[in-house]
């Protein structure tokens, strides 16, 4: 599977994941890699291009990242984006300086359209700009071709060795015309086609499949989510029914999902096991009430569950998991900041004997995969299945978990989720849920007095849920929702909404 090459250069960026999606959505694939990559590994990939992020270092502090000299004279288009651009150049002979005046968020670019970056690109147009430093003079060879009213170089180029800077962030959407500016990097300037289309993935991960797996057994150990569904119908539209998954139904999961899960894969002829272990993880998480002890617990339980059922089946020679691109970043940098520690229940374990791990997801962001997805056939309820927690509702339900707990919130999440579907909402919110806070307040219901307890909704909008805003969900909408709560479900008599952004909260309560 060989397709046109972007290398994306991480300088410890936050948004080095943004960067690299926009360029997926642009039909072209990329890969980032850390910034200290040997140039010799970098020419050994024949890259069309090579994007340097940016990041929270200072160029010319002495434990800063560094970019090799070498990679500049490669002939290979270079675009550097904040640091990017200003290691570009520092590096090339020019200098960098704390700017008087800071600019962060929107700010009005006059550009140059006559340089290969701006072409089609308004004179004037907003930008979003995030940096303390600035490029206070230009290596030999480069000129500025965009400024804003406090920083003279927004943007510089040396059209005839293809390297390109820009001091702002053209993959944020705040950035108006940041998508064409970047279109026009990887088309004009690289000389990209666009081959990375999801539909021509799908059938090419198939055959790669059928070869690599031969005749041999597959185990997949799979939760309902969109990866793991679609790792698992990857492989058996390669194999059929050399694959077996287990699918371990903890107690956790949301109204009717366990049995949708089963409807769907049996539909398709695939062999699944189920597991119904709810009982069995609630009387593990009797009397604990700390978020971060109840994830431990919950994943160890689904990996002696998972174990007890492989050894049933028997060796296996591969074992398929859902591992998405984002894993693979975050686990592979050095020098981005911590935002937040991932836990996953789908962790599985290496004692089980087996040949081989299958990830035929790991180069996929998680639109890439809902994409797959539906090019091979899932059910759209299936592939748009908004990201839930692998310990599942045990995190929406603050302090100990128990089975009528559970089911106060399963029925309040319901009633939400359906309500946003039929206000037509369901595609604008990134992820929308309620929460068991173990609160109870006082209430007056008919004529006596209550005191019960309250329940929260969570919605936001994002983009890849680094940063999330509280979704603006009509009031009458909400309305909806708290009468049919209050009304319908038994121990609730209060409904709040969540109107926190993150930062500074995080998306999930615990």
């Amino acid at each position: 599977m060989n397709h046109e090459l972007i290398i994306v250069l991480d300088f410890g960026a936050q948004y080095r994941q943004l960067i690299a999606r926009r360029v997926r959505e642009a039909g072209v694939y990329c890969e980032v890699m850390p910034h200290d990559t040997p140039v010799s590994v970098l020419q050994d990939k024949n890259p069309k291009g090579v994007i340097l992020t940016g990041g929270p270092s200072v160029v010319y502090d002495p434990d800063a990242p560094i970019a090799d000299k070498a990679l500049f004279h490669l002939g290979i288009p270079v675009l550097g984006i904040c640091y990017g651009a200003q290691l570009m150049g520092y590096v090339l002979g020019g200098s960098v300086a704390r700017a008087t005046h800071r600019e962060y968020g929107k700010k009005l670019l006059t550009v140059n359209p006559q340089n290969p970056l701006f072409e089609q690109v308004n004179p004037n147009t907003v930008c979003w700009m995030s940096h303390t430093y600035y490029l206070n003079s230009l290596p030999a060879g480069f000129s500025i071709t965009a400024s804003t009213d406090t920083c003279p170089a927004a943007a510089i180029a040396n059209v005839e060795a293809k390297l390109y800077g820009v001091q702002f962030h053209p993959e944020v959407v705040h950035t108006e015309e940041g998508t064409q500016m970047l279109h026009n990097f990887l088309y004009n300037i690289c000389g990209c086609k666009g081959d990375w289309v999801m539909q021509d993935f799908a059938q090419e991960t198939i055959l790669h499949l059928q070869q690599k797996i031969g005749n041999k057994k597959v185990l997949c150990g799979l939760s309902g989510g969109v990866d793991s569904s679609v790792a698992a119908m990857l492989v058996h539209q390669a194999v059929g029914q050399q694959l077996t998954c287990i699918f371990v139904d903890h107690g956790l999961l949301r109204k009717n999902e366990g049995d949708e899960v089963e409807e769907t894969f049996a539909s398709f002829n695939i062999n699944l096991i189920r597991v119904n272990a709810g009982k069995r993880f609630l009387s593990k998480l009797q009397g604990i009430t700390e978020p971060e002890q109840k994830r431990k617990i919950i994943g160890e339980e689904f990996i002696r569950v998972f174990e007890e059922e492989a050894r049933k089946i028997g060796a296996v020679d591969f074992l398929v998991q859902g591992t998405i691109y984002p894993d693979v970043i975050e686990s592979g940098t050095k020098n981005a900041a911590t935002i937040k520690t991932h836990h996953n229940v789908g962790g599985l374990p290496d004692v089980i004997e087996f040949s081989e791990i299958l990830e035929p997801l790991r180069d996929l962001f998680k639109d890439e995969v809902r994409k797959v997805g539906a090019a091979i056939g899932l059910p759209p309820e299936m592939v748009n299945r908004q990201p839930f927690p692998g310990p599942g509702l045990a995190i929406r339900v603050i302090g100990e978990v128990t089975f009528e707990k559970l089911e106060v919130l399963r029925e309040a999440d319901h009633i939400y989720r359906s309500e946003i579907a039929h206000a037509g909402l369901q595609d604008h919110i990134w992820q929308y849920f309620a929460v068991y806070t173990g609160l109870r307040s006082v209430g007056v219901m008919g004529d006596e007095r209550t005191y019960d307890t309250t329940i929260a909704l969570r919605a936001v909008t994002s983009i890849d849920g680094m940063t999330a805003d509280w979704a603006r969900i009509p009031h009458e909408v909400l309305e909806r929702i708290a009468n049919r709560i209050i009304n319908e479900v038994p121990h609730v008599n209060r409904v709040v909404y969540d109107i926190t952004s993150k930062p500074p909260g995080t998306i999930e309560w615990e």
